[in-house]
């Protein structure tokens, strides 16, 4: 009986890890809505089946995102430090930010393309958005404060704008020098 249990068990977790892997091969290749049809095709199921696995197809594409963001927090690590020379810090964001977004693009797209329609998704993007503004602030607290109240404010917003998801999106859609583009901006934000 238990071996029974076991082997049921085996394939609900094969099936279900199939459904996430189809819905984020389907986020890879810009499709960030697809019905239960191509999802459960894509997974190798029924789409009847789909649903035994999850409730509906917003809690697969919840998820689904979650997987995704999950697998990329190891990237949210910078190798730099509060005391590091400015231009090494901002080189370091830089490159970290670039080695994330590439790596939760299609999860990040999907997530922004049905936040408005889920809560638990736009509190998800509103989290991570703010994570990624305190690192920013912790790391460039000292220029920050050499800045002074009013100018360190403005230059945190906008080093958040300019390394947020949605510019480097915007950046990298016709624009080759994505990475040097950020440096040279964030540069001259932290050192004026």
């Amino acid at each position: 009986m238990t071996r029974e249990v076991d082997g049921r068990r085996a394939r609900r977790e094969q099936n279900r890890a199939a459904a996430l892997d189809a819905l984020a091969e389907l986020y890879r290749e810009g499709i960030y809505a697809p019905s239960a049809a191509q999802i459960a095709e894509r997974a190798g199921l029924s789409s009847r089946s789909l649903f035994r696995y999850f409730d509906d197809v917003d809690d697969l594409n919840r998820a689904t995102i979650d997987q995704q963001l999950a697998r990329a927090r190891p990237l949210l690590a910078l190798d730099a430090e509060p005391g590091d020379p400015t231009a090494t810090k901002v080189e370091r964001l830089v490159e970290a930010r670039l080695r994330l977004y590439e790596a939760i693009a299609p999860a990040a797209r999907a997530a922004r393309t049905c936040a408005w329609r889920h809560p638990v998704i736009a509190g998800q993007i509103g989290a991570s958005r703010s994570y990624l503004r305190q690192q920013i602030e912790r790391l460039f607290a000292p220029e920050l404060e050499a800045l002074g109240p009013d100018r360190g404010a403005a230059a945190l917003a906008a080093i958040d704008a300019l390394c947020s998801f949605e510019a480097v999106e915007l950046l990298q859609d016709g624009h080759k020098a994505t990475g040097p583009a950020l440096v040279f901006a964030l540069g001259a934000l932290l050192t004026s």
